[in-house]
């Protein structure tokens, strides 16, 4: 099986999308499988490995601009396309580099899947303009009606996606690393590297900076904490983004809230592994890597009851949920753990037993098989067009 990848974020680049398709990549090599990843050039590093990903000169995404939309060179794709001859075409992106591998598949009948990570059409009241809504189905429904597969994160985003009348949804659900992710830290110094006391109740945040995680939300439900409750608590908010100089300036005169800046590798699992609880008041998340992070470090999870969130955590047993947006409901739940040490050390071990359920491999070879089953079907069905796709 031969993969082209189409994307608009790919490692180097750090958030969940990226680093989920570069483990995807990375597992189909393990397996025998070649891929080509296309992807818009990176504004953090280098590619090192042009022979598997194939950049292109980008401009930032009006919604995400940690994002980038490539504007692709089509001589160069076709050139590449012709030369690769792919039996699969995964677009893991709907727009400029996502149409491109739409149009292949089509043009050359070749098996075409999608996998879909970002709930935009909910970002779009909190950017003022939720007017764009319908034209964005419209679109999203027609790119994916011509995918075999259309891969999603977790059942919530596949019952939101039904209700929008797309079809051939499957879940692909998302794993956790425990090699890196695990409760094991010197918790004194982690927090004396932040200036915090090791016996402070550490109220956590991670994830971008941005209108539609419903940070200020963390923090307010932080400041409504009784007072007895708040002086010995401290909250720190890892992660940047566009909204980190508001929410600074929002916190500027509160001594008790540390802001990290954008932080990973070690230094995110150490933070994960020190901290008494995260809390994630996200309601946009397809998934939530952060929650299942966070579960494998052996901290407890206070979450949005929306999106993939709700689909991690059982509330009152790996986790507790609140309505989104209901800062009465986190701070009460916050004070509930802060209150009860065995409550704390209960949701972490069942949410540490959870994590440690989630293989990435296990998760990976379901959806191989899947790809190797939508292969599989388009040669039955149309085996002189496979046996000569591309020649012309």
């Amino acid at each position: 099986m031969r993969v082209a990848l189409f994307t608009d974020t790919f490692l180097p680049d750090v958030n969940g999308v990226a680093k989920t398709l570069g483990r995807w990549t990375q597992f189909l090599e393990a397996k025998g499988v070649q891929i080509k990843v296309f992807a818009p050039a990176s504004l953090h590093a280098k590619d090192h490995d042009p022979f598997r990903v194939e950049r292109f000169y980008s401009i930032p995404l009006l919604l995400y601009p940690e994002c980038r939309l490539a504007i692709p060179n089509p001589l160069q794709l076709r050139k590449t396309l012709h030369a690769f001859q792919p039996t699969l075409v995964h677009c893991a992106t709907p727009f400029n580099l996502g149409l491109f591998g739409l149009h292949h598949a089509r043009k050359y009948k070749t098996p075409l899947v999608a996998s879909y990570h970002t709930h935009f059409d909910q970002y779009l009241s909190h950017y003022k303009i939720p007017w764009v809504e319908p034209t964005l189905w419209k679109y999203m429904q027609w790119f994916h009606h011509s995918c075999e597969k259309v891969y999603v994160p977790s059942q919530s985003t596949l019952h939101h996606l039904e209700s929008k009348g797309m079809r051939n949804l499957e879940i692909w659900s998302r794993g956790v690393d425990t090699a890196q992710f695990h409760p094991n830290v010197e918790r004194k110094s982690v927090l004396a590297a932040y200036g915090i006391s090791s016996q402070s109740f550490v109220i956590l945040y991670v994830g971008r900076l941005a209108p539609e995680k419903s940070v200020e939300v963390a923090i307010e439900s932080f400041r409504s904490l009784p007072a007895d409750i708040r002086k010995n608590s401290r909250l720190i908010i890892a992660g940047d983004g566009p909204s980190a100089a508001l929410l600074r300036e929002f916190c500027e005169d509160e001594g008790d809230v540390t802001f990290t800046g954008f932080v990973q590798g070690r230094q995110l699992a150490d933070l994960y592994a020190a901290a008494d609880v995260l809390l994630f008041p996200s309601a946009t998340e397809t998934f939530g890597n952060v929650v299942l992070e966070a579960m494998a470090s052996g901290t407890p999870v206070i979450g949005a009851a929306a999106g993939g969130v709700q689909d991690t955590i059982a509330h009152g047993q790996t986790g507790l949920l609140c309505p989104p947006g209901d800062v009465a409901a986190f701070t009460e739940a916050l004070q509930r753990l802060y209150l009860s040490e065995a409550d704390r050390h209960r949701l972490a071990a069942a949410g540490l037993a959870y994590a440690q359920r989630q293989s990435w491999d296990h998760i990976f070879s379901k959806l191989l098989a899947s790809c190797e089953e939508v292969v599989q079907r388009s040669a039955e069905f149309e085996p002189s067009i496979v046996s000569h796709r591309m020649i012309r």
